[in-house]
């Protein structure tokens, strides 16, 4: 029996509640496969699609609402509704299963620095793709930032400070020694300053990878499972001389990272987060892709940083 700390793309989620309840149940299916083989799981997941939607909703509105919806607010909120129905498909598809087990979430402050240069530089990708064109218009109209993300398109980008602490880790170590499954850091957690003493939110989006790392240290977690779009690491992304890596140690991962080969604010994130928990507890690290999931964790496929 392992404990693992899965993470989840915000993008394999959907783009709105429908298409989310469906993907859902999916995730549902492996994290249950997961918990019937003798596994303790806690789940994090990104918000990027969800927040932006969220955000620009409010956004569309502020002159009939008159206010803006702080960003801090919009994280909370994609984590409660992103978390609702994680923690309703699993309870659904463990009581079909007969598993007496509780699953629950956890909504999440995540404390950052209020000085981090990350405040300055924003680099988060968040919401709706869109064209070249369509992305300088909307700066024109609304002062956000857009910059092209991956190769899939323009995206308004938010500060992504790094995460230092979790408010609520001793919560969620209790909730997990008390054999539930556990829903936490959604979207890398809402991030909160210290202020005078005081814990206040800030607008940012705490890319969710590193939060689930400190959180895999914090917490004492043996393998840490990103999964996202790809079934595993690749040099040369996308290109005609990609190379998929079966196993990454973290001195190759570290020279990767210089030679540029991850993307900011897709893999290298992934990689940092792998790196940081590897280093930092002489275990393993996966990404994978979620249909892949079980099969990574017995090797046949997945990248695997040690």
């Amino acid at each position: 029996m392992s404990k693992i700390l899965i993470a989840l793309g915000g993008n394999a989620l959907g783009k709105n509640p429908i298409e989310q309840l469906e993907l859902v149940k999916k995730v549902s299916l492996i994290i249950v496969d997961l918990v019937q083989m003798g596994n303790e799981i806690v789940i994090t997941h990104g918000n990027g699609p969800q927040v932006g939607m969220i955000n620009l909703a409010f956004d569309n509105n502020s002159k009939s609402l008159g206010f803006n919806m702080p960003f801090a607010e919009c994280n909370a909120m994609s984590e409660g509704y992103i978390g609702y129905h994680l923690q309703q498909s699993i309870t659904n598809e463990l009581k079909k299963r007969s598993i007496n087990k509780n699953c629950v979430s956890v909504i999440t402050q995540v404390i950052v620095d209020k000085n981090d240069k990350a405040f300055s530089e924003p680099t988060k990708p968040i919401g709706n793709f869109y064209t070249k064109e369509e992305s300088e218009r909307l700066s024109l109209e609304n002062n956000y930032i857009y910059k092209e993300d991956a190769g899939r398109g323009y995206r308004r980008v938010v500060a992504s400070p790094k995460p230092i602490d979790i408010v609520e880790k001793e919560s969620i170590s209790n909730l997990i020694n008390d054999g539930n499954i556990v829903i936490a850091v959604g979207g890398g957690g809402i991030p909160v300053v210290y202020d005078n003493g005081v814990l206040t939110g800030v607008d940012a989006v705490i890319d969710k990878d590193l939060s689930s790392s400190l959180l895999a240290r914090l917490i004492d977690f043996d393998i840490l499972l990103i999964l996202t779009n790809i079934d595993k690491v690749y040099l040369n992304y996308n290109k005609d001389n990609e190379l998929g890596l079966d196993i990454l140690c973290v001195d190759d991962a570290l020279n990767y990272i210089k030679d540029n080969q991850f993307a900011k604010g897709s893999m290298l994130p992934k990689i940092e987060a792998c790196i940081n928990f590897v280093k930092a507890t002489n275990k393993q690290a996966i990404i994978t892709s979620l249909l892949s999931a079980k099969d990574a964790l017995i090797g046949k496929t997945g990248t695997l940083i040690k």
